[in-house]
């Protein structure tokens, strides 16, 4: 899919139905002059439900449908008849897809799983007639309950990308090249930094026809959680991933650095990516004769597993899908559970600008056709 087509980032307005008013109707008919109160209940508006859907993999039929309404209930009538209930909206979102209030921050819910259904935004409930009303000392009442409002709220949607490994590193790590050698995932390589802008996900063929999946994110620079590069923006792809793997190039001038500022980039942007597992890989190890590849193994870290590739060479590879298979079916790291951090306001006004800039670009490659009749096309 092209990069413009990874929305990962929505904001729509939501607004459930509003329930019906209550009948006040009172019974009558040619023999009956006055047959007393028989007004019926209105119905429940439509509910706003989100459902996960493995057929979507990013939010882009939501892009241009950013205001959603349920349908509001009907209101109940003569002989007790109850109203109809509001038709419910169902936004289908692809699976990892969290919610968040657009006002507040403040998260509202998860959906991780193919069918799961959230009630969102509850209808209005329908009002009662006055038939309910009806006592003793009041016979005939001449009043019902109107119809309980809906609620009006405009929400985030953030899609955190499903995988069992993450792939974290400075640009030209070396990341697509290896994504592309143990999957079928084309991803752009090129000599430059941020050559990927967008996540890019893998199925990597294991022994005995066993798979798992592998995400790469655009690389990481100093700074990231604060809001430079594209980090601040795909860091959180990595949240749920059973076990990350940390990717710095042979020829880098200081290993152990790199390694400090990549996981504290990870610790700065939340605390509980610092848990996860963690493997260390080497690349462009192809680079490295005997000599230089002992001498560098003295300046790896010694707190993490580490393994020497080159994805050139194909020098490491197995070993590295082998590590990566026993990390990742191990009971501690196949439960991932993460505590969603309510969104940061300057972190919103990011991705806000991103997206009005993202529209007017679109908006510039639409101005040329503008005044042309179809017959001129």
């Amino acid at each position: 899919m092209a990069s413009s087509n990874f929305v990962d980032y929505v904001k729509i307005y939501c607004r459930s139905g509003k329930g019906g008013p209550g009948s006040k109707h009172l019974y009558r008919d040619k023999l009956t002059q006055k047959g007393g109160p028989d007004g019926g209940d209105g119905g429940r508006g439509g509910h706003i439900i989100l459902r996960g859907s493995k057929n979507h993999w990013t939010l882009i039929h939501l892009k241009y449908a950013r205001h959603i309404h349920a349908e509001d209930g009907d209101g109940g009538s003569r002989s007790r008849s109850f109203g109809k209930e509001g038709e419910d909206k169902v936004i289908e979102v692809p699976c990892g897809t969290v919610v968040y209030d657009a006002e507040t921050g403040e998260y509202l819910c998860d959906i991780k799983d193919d069918g799961q259904e959230v009630i969102i935004f509850p209808g209005g409930r329908g009002g009662r007639g006055n038939w309910h009303f009806r006592t003793a000392t009041n016979q005939t009442p001449r009043f019902a309950q109107p119809g309980e409002m809906g609620i009006e709220k405009t929400i985030i949607l953030q899609l955190k990308v499903l995988a069992d490994v993450g792939l974290v590193g400075f640009p030209n790590a070396g990341k697509s090249t290896l994504l592309s050698v143990v999957s079928a995932a084309k991803p752009e390589i090129a000599n430059y930094p941020f050559t990927t802008l967008v996540p890019n996900l893998g199925i990597v063929s294991y022994r005995d026809t066993r798979s798992f999946v592998m995400a790469d994110i655009p690389g990481i620079i100093e700074g990231a959680s604060e809001g430079r590069g594209l980090g601040l923006r795909f860091l959180r792809h990595i949240e749920r991933n059973s076990i990350l793997l940390f990717m710095i190039p042979a020829d880098c001038d200081d290993i152990q650095k790199e390694h400090d500022i990549l996981l504290n980039e990870l610790q700065q942007y939340n605390p509980e990516l610092v848990d996860k597992q963690r493997i260390l890989a080497i690349t462009k190890c192809d680079l490295l004769d005997d000599e230089l590849m002992e001498e560098i193994k003295t300046l790896v870290p010694k707190d993490i597993q580490t393994v020497f590739i080159s994805s050139l060479t194909g020098l490491g590879i197995m070993e590295l899908k082998d590590l990566i298979w026993t990390e990742i079916n191990k009971e501690s790291n196949k439960v991932v559970e993460i505590t969603h951090q309510p969104m940061h306001i300057a972190y919103k006004e990011v991705e806000e600008e991103e997206e009005e800039e993202e529209d007017e670009d679109e908006d510039d490659d639409l101005s040329q056709y503008k005044g042309i009749g179809w017959d001129e096309l």
